[in-house]
């Protein structure tokens, strides 16, 4: 389990000084439904401090190095996740994503993980970071062993999340992913995907060549457009930092204004760490901590409004795209897996953590399902493809990916 994910009597830091020594009393529901399920947790996997980065080397108890060349970043911020389940040290692990942080480390370290659609998978005792782009999901080395947990994990909570509503239900995943070939689906390449400001072509080339694979067990592959994708970053960042000032920081790590399970143990917990001790803070999360200020003080508000208008409109814009194609692909992180930073490292350069997201931060604004598997390598690291599915067809999204994992192998 993310260090974000509270299992009851076993300690939890969600990758910060500011939570050391806080002890959940309770479990998060999809603890207790791995457990139902016949699961055994072997323990708790490291993440970046208040998962406030898109890499692994600023988490409160050092980096996460990558499992193919300990030089390099694993990704972040489920870190841990992604080295335990590449390293054979587990078998499955359960992330959380909230720009991100599912895929890039699965891309990172070339293993599978999912982001569920929005509200799929319960929150229910979790770290929040701002609610309408939380996200728990599945990691593994296989689509199927993601389908599987998934299975565990998905479906309504009795009202305990309000990212739910009362229609949610898991479903077999595992059966969809019976075929061999892909005949009557359409992959559509995002042309905005392929052409970010730091989109690196060598990248490019690669989730390129994966998708034409899937051409040869007669999958049709088309070019589609959402101009829109590019302001995607821009969108989540007016909603991540207020939202990440107002529900992480100021609430506690829950915020307000929902009819949900509270964890108030965690938020006495927080609320005395950031009291205590602000400045252990990393310098990512203390920038992004500002900005959201900022915006909400400056602004009241209004930009976190706008991007939540805008949401409407970006999903609007996948959703249309999704009438003609059954899966959009693009690449995870636009550019190859960068090193650590060496120790001493200026400021600026651990707080650019978010180049990397560019990608990823558009699906949890609209909140479409998007798994990361590896597509290839480029100098021994290992490269990511992005799958994204239409609003809860995972069954669709994972028999394609299970499909392209059988070319590989």
């Amino acid at each position: 389990m993310k260090d974000t994910i509270a299992v009851s009597g076993v300690p939890m830091m969600g990758g910060t000084w500011i939570l050391e020594g806080y002890v959940p009393e309770f479990d998060a529901t999809v603890v207790s439904r791995v457990l139902d399920a016949g699961g055994r947790i072997a323990g708790k996997a490291l993440c970046e401090d208040y998962c406030v980065s898109g890499h692994s080397f600023l988490a409160a108890k050092g980096p996460t190095l990558n499992p193919y060349n300990h030089l390099y970043s694993a990704g972040g911020s489920s870190s841990g996740c992604a080295v335990l389940v590449a390293t054979g040290e587990v078998d499955m692990a359960i992330g959380g994503d909230q720009g991100g942080s599912i895929r890039l480390p699965a891309s990172c370290s070339g293993i599978v993980g999912l982001k569920p659609t929005y509200g799929l998978v319960p929150y229910t005792g979790a770290q929040a970071m701002e609610p309408t782009c939380d996200f728990l999901g599945p990691m593994a080395k296989t689509v199927y062993d993601c389908a599987l947990l998934l299975e565990a994990i998905a479906g309504y909570d009795n009202g305990l999340d309000p990212r739910q509503n009362p229609t949610i239900t898991a479903e077999k995943y595992t059966d969809a992913l019976r075929g061999q070939t892909l005949e009557n689906i359409t992959i559509g390449l995002l042309k905005e995907g392929f052409e970010q400001a730091n989109s690196d072509q060598k990248v490019n080339d690669v989730v390129r060549r994966a998708v034409q694979k899937m051409s040869t067990i007669k999958a049709k592959i088309s070019n589609v457009s959402v101009p829109l994708h590019k302001q995607g970053t821009n969108i989540w960042l007016c909603l991540g930092h207020q939202g990440m000032a107002d529900s992480m920081l100021r609430g506690g790590s829950v915020g307000s204004g929902h009819k949900g399970f509270y964890p108030t143990s965690l938020m006495d917990a927080a609320g005395r760490g950031l009291n205590s001790q602000p400045n252990d803070l990393s310098s990512a999360v203390k920038s992004a901590w500002m900005l959201g200020e900022y915006m909400k003080h400056e602004y009241r508000g209004k930009y976190y409004g706008k991007a939540q208008n805008l949401r409407r409109l970006l999903t609007a814009e996948f959703d249309k795209v999704f009438q003609d194609v059954d899966v959009i692909a693009l690449p995870t992180i636009p550019f190859q897996t960068p090193k650590i930073p060496a120790k001493g490292a200026s400021i600026t350069t651990l707080s650019e953590s978010g180049k990397n997201l560019t990608n990823t931060f558009t699906f949890n604004v609209t909140g479409h399902p998007a798994l990361s598997i590896n597509a290839g390598f480029i100098d021994c690291l290992p490269v990511g493809m992005m799958l994204v599915g239409r609003m809860f067809d995972e069954r669709t999204l994972l028999r394609v990916a299970h499909a392209y994992e059988q070319l590989q192998d």
